[in-house]
């Protein structure tokens, strides 16, 4: 399949967000092939956003890369424990970004699995095979996305995109999740999902 160019995130927060929906996500760790397709992103839109990390032109060395180029991950911590993985969009300066939130599992699932459970693929409950990486935390841990790709250039070829299948399917447009605090701005229907997506 075809890997996303820089052309693809040099463009608004939302249209990328939605965009990257059924897109997949690779990584080729230690000479495995881990792949999930995307089916949740919520978009982040910089300096006017109260939920990004950026909002008023906030610019500390742990969001420095949201104010590079585009297509280059940004990871951070929450909760002190889980990596949260994003996607660096807009022109140099313009500090946006796409918050990668739950996909399926394509490729490398028993690795995935381990990660996640410590249990062989087959080995999963129904509800654990559902939540293998259906939130931001349980993504980066079952593909081993952590601190270690943060600035990582996404046209490159350890973590990239590549184009999906040419599905049809229906997007729902939401609030995003854990921005209580952002005023105003957690009520933007700014979190994107793959309609059905188990």
């Amino acid at each position: 399949m075809k890997k996303l160019d820089r052309e693809f995130y040099n463009r608004d927060s939302v249209l990328v967000a939605r965009e990257l929906l059924g897109k997949v996500l690779v990584h080729e760790w230690e000479g495995q092939r881990i792949a999930a397709k995307i089916v949740e992103a919520e978009a982040y839109m910089g300096v006017e956003d109260k939920a990004a990390h950026s909002y008023g032109g906030k610019r500390t060395p742990r969001v420095e890369v949201m104010y590079g180029d585009p297509g280059f991950a940004y990871m951070f911590l929450i909760y002190g424990m889980y990596w949260c993985f994003n996607v660096v969009t807009r022109e140099k300066g313009i500090p946006q970004a796409v918050l990668i939130r739950a996909a399926e599992p394509l490729e490398g699932i028993q690795l995935m699995a381990q990660k996640r459970f410590e249990k062989e693929y087959e080995q999963l409950s129904k509800s654990q095979h559902k939540g293998l990486i259906n939130g931001p935390g349980k993504l980066c841990m079952a593909l081993s996305l952590d601190r270690s790709v943060n600035g990582i250039d996404l046209c490159g070829d350890q973590v990239y995109f590549e184009e999906g299948t040419d599905e049809n399917f229906n997007i729902i447009a939401t609030k995003r999740v854990g921005i209580d605090y952002a005023e105003e701005a957690k009520d933007y229907l700014w979190r994107f999902c793959i309609e059905g997506s188990e």
